[in-house]
């Protein structure tokens, strides 16, 4: 086994998962130098410090540490500093090997033959390897206000709170339609927040962003039609993407794969109020992402086990017609997103090889 089939093993052994696959390896094989990957194995998913992973690679601290800075400047893995050390971790696939070097914007033939292998990747093996089994790592947040003020709304439903609660924002191009580059929709809405946005703008893969630049972010992905998705615990976001039907991982589980677990749909669901709609047919024709509304004759009509509680037809129906109400039966979100990430390994049976390397 070489250190690109190992470093696919270990990457494989995270919640987001990294399927054994040759277009994998080759994804590997462009990102990483073999320098590179041989140091990625001797790191961790947590941070680590530099003189602990120059030891563990069996390389003089300084060969370490021009290794590890041109890689955390390739966001190929991450970089801190703590008590005055640089510390560097791995990134999983997802959020990180996939996004993180397409968020300045691509346009290079490095980034044209990456965007060709994870599209290739996503259809063969990643897509249902990343969706729950059956905890999914992503979940919809419905847009704020397509949510009546009359409704039980818990702290991390709300989108805005999500943001409040964050202590650094980060807004960078959305990796899956720079790659994917099948809609014109906006791509300067990815929400990071935190270490890891501090990480991407200091170097220079992202923005630092106000409070009032993310929620003008929600409000112009509201405008195109994306859905707002984060990680499914209810301690804090790391993200919020936006997401369209067309080109992002995590929609595309559902509307290109079905699998059922491919995302959490929120707490809510879409009711329509057959007097006041007017048969426009803008909620089925233009903004569903998943098609879950349809017509019968001149009123909308809501397929409740499809829709996903994104609120987006609420928001544009003219008529007023749509409104979000509780489900009956509320998704289970996970605490944090430890817990999350516990069940999810453990559900894929990897629970023992993801320890080991957090254990380094």
């Amino acid at each position: 086994m070489d250190n690109y089939e190992k470093l696919q093993k270990m990457l494989d052994a995270h919640p987001s998962t990294a399927p054994k696959s040759d277009t994998f390896i080759e994804i590997l094989k462009t990102l990483f130098t073999p320098e590179e990957a041989r140091i990625a194995l001797a790191m961790s998913f947590k941070a680590l410090p530099l003189s602990a992973i120059a030891k563990e690679a069996a390389l003089p601290e300084e060969t370490a540490r021009t290794l590890l800075e041109g890689m955390a400047d390739k966001a190929i893995i991450y970089a801190k500093k703590k008590d005055g050390e640089n510390q560097y971790g791995l990134v999983p696939v997802i959020p990180g090997l996939f996004e993180f070097p397409f968020m300045k914007g691509g346009g290079t033939p490095m980034h044209e033959k990456l965007g060709k292998l994870w599209e290739k990747y996503h259809s063969e093996a990643l897509g249902a390897s990343f969706s729950g089994n059956p905890t999914p790592l992503m979940r919809v947040v419905a847009v704020e206000k397509s949510i009546s003020v009359k409704t039980r709304v818990h702290p991390f439903e709300e989108v805005k709170r999500l943001i409040e609660n964050s202590s650094y924002i980060a807004l960078a191009n959305c990796a899956c339609r720079v790659s994917v580059a099948k809609c014109d929709r906006p791509k300067d809405v990815c929400l990071i927040f935190d270490g890891a946005a501090e990480f991407l703008v200091e170097r220079g893969h992202a923005r630092k962003a106000s409070r009032e630049d993310a929620i003008d972010a929600l409000r112009r992905s509201d405008e195109a039609g994306l859905v707002h998705t984060s990680n499914n615990s209810q301690d804090r976001a790391a993200v919020i993407c936006n997401c369209c039907p067309c080109c992002c991982t995590v929609l595309r589980g559902r509307t290109e794969l079905n699998h059922p677990h491919a995302f959490e749909p929120s707490s809510f669901e879409a009711q329509v109020d057959g007097e006041a709609c007017t048969g426009c047919g803008v909620c089925a024709e233009e903004r569903c992402p998943v098609k879950a509304i349809v017509m019968n004759g001149s009123t909308a009509s809501v397929d409740t086990e499809k829709c996903i509680g994104c609120g987006l037809c609420v928001t544009a129906c003219p008529a007023a017609a749509l409104s979000l109400v509780e489900r009956k039966e509320i998704p289970m979100t996970p605490q944090s997103i430890a817990e999350m990430g516990i069940k999810a390994v453990s559900e894929k049976g990897r629970l023992d090889d993801f320890m080991k390397i957090m254990q380094k």
